[in-house]
């Protein structure tokens, strides 16, 4: 949940930037680039900036490496991987369809919006849910 309102928190001024490369431009794909470029840099950083510091505070008040028992992230990738595939599936419909990956006229748009939205939603709720074991996900 930290890393969602995090991710949110850090999107936001982002997204206000998309909304203008979109609107500027011919097509989304600068919109596109610069959401997909700014969240890598927030997931590095975020990630991997804390990580860092804290394996670096570990070894000089320890003297032992940083270790974090391990857990399964596989159903967290698979969920990622799947709706990942669904939202190319949506930008590429409506290139095709549309003309364009944003925007466009009559209720298209807003379809489009929800449809992402929903997508969103569903990936943080199952992620949860398998995370307080409130559904089980094995690998057999």
């Amino acid at each position: 949940m930290g890393i969602t309102l995090v991710a949110v928190g850090t999107s936001l001024p982002d997204t206000f930037a998309s909304v203008m490369a979109a609107k500027r431009s011919k097509s989304a794909d600068s919109a596109i680039g610069n959401i997909t470029g700014s969240n890598s840099l927030n997931i590095f950083l975020g990630v991997g900036l804390p990580w860092t510091i804290g394996a670096i505070w570990w070894r000089t008040n320890y003297d032992s490496d940083y270790e974090v028992p391990p857990g399964s992230m596989t159903f967290s990738v698979i969920m990622f991987l799947i709706v990942s595939v669904l939202c190319f599936f949506v930008l590429g419909l409506r290139r095709c369809c549309l003309g364009g990956e944003l925007g466009g006229a009559g209720c298209s748009r807003n379809l489009s919006a929800i449809l992402l939205f929903v997508l969103w939603i569903i990936y943080i709720v199952l992620v949860s849910l398998e995370i307080y074991g409130i559904i089980v996900f094995d690998i057999i």
